[in-house]
């Protein structure tokens, strides 16, 4: 199995270490993907900024081969989805491929049905992450208001090499709930990233199109079970 990786920065520099002698290739901006490289590969796990996205997605989606997105900041093309299809190809499309954050969107699934019985919340979701990271807020931190689905204040953070921290907050009159993750080592998105990328490889019940990071891994467990 070969893979190779688009983007060598802080998460995509982990994911070459990581995949060792099952890397293919590592492009960046000195040694950008070509098509007939990306075609020698079995997958591609791509972590790049959001304004990068747009000058390598027609590369990446003439290839053919499986993708893994990393990217956030950017807004997908509607009709993607049956471009994929078209090239017979699978995609996951990740706001964060840290596995444990499926277990936070059960979490916060739960926590959006069981607050109807409250009286008056208020939610905030508040993330932190590096300075250098570009979009504000995170994907990650839209994404919990999506599980969410209510009306909450979202607000962010960027100091020093913080991998990333999310909070959500329900605070009423006489009491506070609150749920954090923190990214103690960006290893944990390598490793949801090569672990996506191998089920898109791998997994012949995968349909041809485009997965959400909690698609996946739902469908993964449940027909593992």
């Amino acid at each position: 199995m070969k893979i190779s990786v688009i983007g060598t920065g802080k998460t995509g520099s982990k994911v070459v270490e990581m995949l060792g002698e099952n890397l293919a290739y590592a492009f960046d901006e000195s040694s950008p993907p070509t098509i007939e490289k990306l075609k020698e590969s079995d997958a591609v796990i791509i972590f790049v900024p959001g304004d990068a996205v747009a000058e390598i997605l027609p590369v990446v989606l003439e290839s053919g081969i499986p993708a893994a997105w990393g990217s956030t900041g950017f807004s997908w093309p509607e009709d993607l989805e049956n471009k994929v299809q078209k090239m017979e190809t699978k995609w996951v499309l990740a706001t964060n491929f840290s596995l444990g954050m499926n277990i936070i969107r059960n979490a916060i699934e739960a926590i959006s049905a069981g607050s109807e019985i409250l009286k008056d919340p208020i939610f905030k979701i508040h993330e932190v992450h590096h300075v250098n990271k570009k979009d504000a807020p995170s994907g990650t931190a839209l994404s919990w208001k999506e599980w969410l689905d209510k009306d909450a204040e979202v607000t962010s953070e960027r100091e020093g090499d913080v991998n990333g921290i999310h909070e959500l907050k329900i605070s009423t009159q006489t009491e506070e709930i609150t749920l954090k993750h923190e990214a103690l080592d960006r290893g944990l998105f390598a490793e949801g990233a090569i672990w996506a990328a191998e089920q898109l490889i791998k997994n012949q019940n995968l349909m041809n199109g485009i997965y959400t990071f909690g698609q996946l891994f739902d469908f993964i467990t449940k027909n593992n079970d």
